[in-house]
C-alpha cells in the first residue's frame, strides 16, 4: 500500500499539485486520470522521489518516504519498478542487457542468477528467447514489454507505469492492460498507472483517481464512474466515444 497525504507541487510560482491526498491499494491497479496538464506526472515523480514536493508526505506501508534518510529511501526505491511513457530503453544494451540493468546496480547478485532471473521475466511477459536483439529489432509493443520485464526483475513490491499504451495501436494497449493487471494479481504488488485512456480504466482500473487543475476531484471504482455527480469527471470521461454509449444504456 502507498499513502499520500497534502501533496503540493509548485514550478515557478505556479502550483500544479494543489493538496493531494489518497490511497494506493494492494494487489490492484490503481489510476491517476486526467486531461493533458493536470499534474498527473508531477504526482507520480513526486511519489516515486523524482521531484521533492514542497508539502507533504509519501509513506510506502509503515515507512515515510519524503523526508526518509538516504538508507531508508535506497531500500525503499529498490522495491519500486518502472515503466516509463517511451520505454527509456537503452539503445546501446540488448534486450537482456536492458532487464538486468536493476539487478547491475542494486544487487550483489551473482551472474549465473541474473541470467535465470531475467529469463524468468522475459518469459512471464512472452519474449522469451528475444534476449539478444536490440531495442531496434522489435516493435514498440514488445519494448513496452521489455520495459515490464526490467520493472518486475529486482521482485518489485511497488511499480509504477507512465503512460504505458503512449503510440501503441488498440490491440496491443489491451495487451499491456491486461499483462499489467495480471503481474498486479499474481504477485500482489501495488501498482500505480498514470493514464488519460478510458479503455484502460474500463479494462483494469480497480481504484481510479481523477485530477483536475491540480486538485483531485473525483475517486472510486470503475462501477461508480458513470454516477460520480462531479461535471469535470463527466465531461472527461463522456468525451471518449466507448463511454458515451455506455452512458446512453
Amino acid at each position: 500500500m502507498i499513502k499520500i497525504e497534502n501533496i503540493h507541487k509548485s514550478f515557478q510560482g505556479k502550483p500544479v499539485l494543489k493538496g493531494i491526498s489518497g490511497v494506493f491499494e494492494q494487489g490492484k491497479p490503481n489510476l491517476i486520470i486526467g486531461a493533458s496538464g493536470t499534474g498527473k506526472s508531477v504526482l507520480l515523480k513526486c511519489i516515486v522521489g523524482l521531484i521533492q514536493p514542497d508539502e507533504g508526505h509519501v509513506f510506502y506501508g509503515d515507512k515515510e518516504f519524503t523526508k526518509a534518510n538516504r538508507d531508508t529511501k535506497t531500500e525503499i526505491r529498490r522495491e519500486i519498478g518502472m515503466l516509463f511513457q517511451g520505454g527509456a530503453l537503452f539503445d546501446s544494451k540488448t534486450v537482456e542487457q536492458n532487464v538486468m540493468f536493476p539487478l547491475d546496480v542494486l544487487t550483489k547478485m551473482p551472474q549465473n542468477e541474473k541470467i535465470d532471473r531475467v529469463n524468468f521475466c522475459l518469459e512471464r511477459v512472452g519474449l522469451g528467447g528475444q534476449n539478444s536483439k536490440m531495442p531496434s529489432e522489435i516493435s514498440g509493443g514488445m519494448q513496452k514489454r521489455v520495459g515490464i520485464a526490467r520493472a518486475i526483475v529486482n521482485s518489485s513490491q511497488f511499480l509504477f507505469c507512465d503512460e504505458p499504451n503512449s503510440g501503441l495501436d488498440p490491440q496491443t494497449s489491451i495487451l499491456i492492460d491486461d499483462l499489467i493487471l495480471e503481474i498486479t494479481e499474481e504477485y500482489n504488488i501495488t501498482t500505480v498507472v498514470v493514464s488519460h485512456d478510458m479503455n484502460s480504466v474500463m479494462g483494469i482500473g480497480k481504484r481510479i483517481m481523477f485530477l483536475y487543475q491540480g486538485l483531485k476531484c473525483w475517486e472510486g471504482t470503475r462501477d461508480e464512474i458513470t454516477d460520480s455527480g462531479v461535471k469535470e469527471f463527466d465531461d472527461f470521461v463522456f468525451a471518449n466515444k466507448v463511454m458515451q454509449k455506455l452512458r446512453k444504456k
